[in-house]
């Protein structure tokens, strides 16, 4: 028995924009950081600087850094920063490095990074005491769920883990065994068929198109639109009271920023526009027939106002027409690689249910679930169900199924993984150490399919 009334199992989602972790049985998880981290190559130079700088170095900035620096971790001669405290600290030549490269971990000394800080900085637990459930992408590869296993007992030295597939975990969440699983995420979108609780691999489709690209889109719209007014990174400017209520801007230059940690902080900015003013629009995009509609003003964090207009509904619209990406300024190089990849939603869906078996079909199109944290944009359900409506056969029954609660959508696989690893019957699943010491990291296969 690992994970009991006694001890609770930890549940990780490690996406590729955001890590979630927390306990299992729990609501929603604990905390939720960003799924890149902030790397400063360590050289010995560097180093000595460092130490004859430390001496003189200013007040404020040790107040700040002393506060990050429970998320720092050093390793293989560079310094990791982890979490939202330590990312939104400004460093000099600190790059920002993500986890995940096309839904698959590229960086294990950034993950191991990432575990660290989840459980030891966020959930303050010891991971000796507590069994993992791990949430996994659908289409992992063996060869990285064996390194996971592998890095989780030699490193944690924990009890127990368990790798599940996120589109199971999803279709958990909301009480079904079987379903078609539309995961929108970050850094790509996902359908997956789920049948009796195991995905189906042979039905699998991906595109990649998820939030990191909407957002890019939207930022290189707002800067060839917006000549006068430009997003500034929140570390660029300073704000000053002239007159109580007013405010003047200072900027502020640092020539040692470097280039990824200055987009990565304009996209911040970014995604937080597409949240507040994107929308999906009920039908196909058109650039005339959308042209008049009036524009929602946005205010940008140094206190100046952009108006958003048509692209409000363009940049949603990518999701079910890819073939826009090809009018949007510095995307070129995306739709060249991608070609014939860039799908739409609702073909994406058709091509999934047309690969498995027949006699599952009808269930399939009956109950769609939309997850993910870009699937939480206003009207993505029922324009989904409309044009699938269109193009479903006569018979299907076509039923999307989507949280109302837009952070349940956001966060169903973790809750999905917080309902499975709380059941008394999942008790006896647990790959253990024990069985990891009998028969190697390979076992997993069998354990966690």
């Amino acid at each position: 028995m690992y994970g009991g009334d006694e001890v609770s199992a930890v549940v990780v989602d490690l996406g590729s924009h955001s890590c979630k972790a927390g306990y299992a049985g729990d609501d929603a998880p604990k905390a939720v950081f960003p799924a890149v981290v902030g790397s400063i190559e360590q050289t010995e130079s560097s180093a000595l600087m460092k130490a004859e700088g430390d001496s003189d170095a200013k007040a404020a900035d040790t107040k700040a850094s002393t506060k990050a620096a429970d998320a720092e971790k050093t390793n293989m001669g560079r310094k990791l920063f982890v979490g939202n405290q330590a990312l939104g600290f400004r460093r000099d030549y600190m790059e920002v490095v993500p986890a995940m490269k096309d839904g698959l971990i590229a960086d294990w000394d950034v993950v191991e990074a990432i575990w660290d800080h989840a459980l030891r900085e966020r959930l303050l637990v010891d991971p000796k005491e507590h069994p993992m459930l791990l949430a996994e992408p659908s289409f992992n590869t063996q060869k990285q769920r064996e390194k996971t296993v592998e890095l989780m007992f030699e490193k944690y030295q924990i009890p127990a883990v368990f790798l599940a597939k996120n589109a199971v975990l999803t279709s958990f969440a909301s009480g079904r065994a079987t379903s078609l699983v539309v995961d929108c995420g970050g850094g790509s979108t996902t359908v997956a068929a789920v049948h009796d609780g195991y995905v189906l691999n042979k039905a699998i489709v991906r595109s990649p198109i998820g939030g990191e690209v909407l957002t890019d889109c939207l930022l290189n719209i707002m800067e060839t639109k917006n000549v006068v007014v430009s997003i500034r990174p929140r570390f660029s400017f300073k704000r000053r009271e002239v007159r109580s209520g007013e405010f003047e801007i200072i900027k502020q230059d640092f020539p040692n920023t470097t280039e990824s940690y200055c987009k990565y902080m304009q996209r911040v900015v970014a995604a937080d526009i597409k949240e507040a003013v994107c929308r999906v629009p009920d039908t196909t995009f058109d650039e005339n027939g959308y042209a008049n509609l009036p524009t929602t003003p946005y205010e940008l964090p140094d206190g100046q106002t952009i108006e958003v207009g048509a692209e409000r509904f363009k940049i949603p619209d990518l999701l079910f027409s890819p073939s826009l990406i090809q009018t949007i300024p510095g995307m070129e190089k995306l739709s060249a690689e991608s070609g014939s990849n860039l799908r739409g939603l609702p073909s994406m869906v058709i091509d999934s249910i047309n690969k498995c078996d027949v006699d599952i079909r009808r269930e399939l199109f009956s109950s769609i679930l939309l997850a993910g944290g870009t699937a939480a944009m206003q009207q993505m359900k029922e324009r989904l169900e409309k044009e699938l409506m269109e193009e479903a056969p006569q018979a299907a029954r076509v039923k999307v199924l989507a949280s109302g609660n837009a952070i349940e959508r956001r966060f169903s696989v973790w809750i999905g993984g917080s309902i499975l690893a709380s059941l008394g019957s999942f008790q006896q699943m647990w790959f253990s150490k024990a069985e990891y010491e009998e028969h190697g990291s390979a076992y997993v296969q069998r354990k966690c399919p």
